[in-house]
């Protein structure tokens, strides 16, 4: 399972939208540094409305969301790339993820106390982000030595490799992540075996207070700091910055969902924020769902955008894949649309898909094959 590891820190609220993200309380927030220090790991459901339409539809008894991994990462501090507060282990940590929420504080709070001493979202992005190129250009430099005798003696490798360190070391030293980058397709594959840092997908998650999430949702440059974090994330990563309130989101940790529903329509929102943010992180891993649907179940199943047919249906069993003939495809609006699988089928709607079909985000689909 692809994992998204939370970022940020001290104090900017990780822990709390951790707790949120996962519905527990298995993060402890509270207000000191590295109140987290090893990685909390909860599995979190994708949120996705079009499964309890089709269950409607189908009479089905149980609904299967699809899920991701959330690693809640120890608070950052300057100088964590020469080791300085829990650095080295913070480093470690995202290395093993697959994609960044950098989590960025976007309100005031007197009683909650800020590292620096002020709020300030860009002023924090950037300790973070010149922590994970430093450590960059360090893992870099280690490569490029460990490689230039192999290079110096003709091995293709070692020679393209010191090709792409040349072009990723002046980029990520002018300030700028390896994910933006001008690479070809041949580069961007060889540079998955660097591991670097600022190589992954970023996503910011600017978090307000509960006074601020109405407004901050409906317009989000009605917030000066949620304002300046979007248009620094675009610049800086071509990144999205989605507003959150990760304190309303803790406090419905216990409520029933028409509970929930009430808390947040009293202050004219219909969500804290952290729906559409696992959503967005979803997408940012690369994810899809495709769906199937009936009495027993109705399930959304995970894939990689790109997936053919016959490696879609091997997400539900290897013997799908293995013995794949065909499959049934009616995308969710149709289905919706005709109310069931027959009427969908009876104007044209059902096609019947071969291997090399490439499945969307919102087929819904049931397999033929023969083992």
């Amino acid at each position: 399972m692809l994992k998204a590891g939370i970022v940020g820190l001290p104090n900017v609220g990780k822990s709390t939208l951790f707790n949120a993200v996962t519905r527990t309380r298995k993060a402890e927030a509270a207000n000191y540094p590295f109140c987290t220090i090893d990685p909390n790991i909860g599995i979190v459901s994708v949120p996705d409305e079009r499964l309890e339409v089709l269950g409607k539809i189908s009479g089905t008894q149980k609904i299967v969301p699809t899920a991701i991994e959330f690693v809640d990462i120890a608070g950052l501090v300057e100088g964590a790339s020469d080791g300085a507060g829990l650095g080295n282990k913070f480093l470690a940590n995202i290395r093993e993820t697959d994609a960044i929420v950098q989590v960025v504080r976007c309100f005031e709070n007197d009683d909650i106390i800020h590292e620096l001493g002020s709020v300030d979202p860009i002023r924090d992005i950037e300790i973070i982000n010149s922590e994970l190129m430093i450590a960059d250009l360090t893992t870099l430099e280690k490569r490029k030595a460990s490689r230039e005798k192999k290079a110096k003696s003709g091995d293709k490798e070692s020679v393209a490799e010191i090709a792409l360190i040349a072009k990723l070391y002046p980029h990520i030293d002018a300030g700028k992540p390896a994910l933006t980058a001008e690479l070809t397709d041949d580069e961007r594959e060889l540079m998955k075996d660097f591991f670097l840092l600022t190589s992954k997908r970023t996503i910011f998650a600017c978090n307000v207070s509960e006074n601020d999430l109405g407004e901050a949702v409906k317009n989000p440059d009605s917030n000066d700091l949620v304002s300046r974090v979007r248009k620094f994330a675009a610049d800086s990563h071509g990144a999205e910055a989605i507003v959150i309130s990760a304190h309303i989101e803790e406090e419905m940790v216990d409520l029933e969902p028409d509970e929930a529903a009430e808390f947040l329509a009293d202050m004219g929102v219909t969500d804290s924020g952290v729906s559409a943010l696992i959503k967005a992180v979803y997408h940012l891993l690369g994810l899809r769902t495709y769906l199937t649907t009936g009495v027993q179940e109705t399930r959304a199943w995970t894939i990689t955008e790109g997936d053919k047919a016959p490696r879609a249906a091997g997400v539900i069993h290897g013997d799908f894949e293995r013995g794949f003939i065909a499959a049934e495809v009616i995308h969710y609006d149709d289905y919706v649309e005709y109310g069931s699988k027959a009427a969908a089928r009876d104007v044209g709607k059902l096609r019947i898909e071969g291997k090399e079909y490439e499945v969307k985000d919102g087929d819904v689909i049931e397999f033929r094959f023969n083992v």
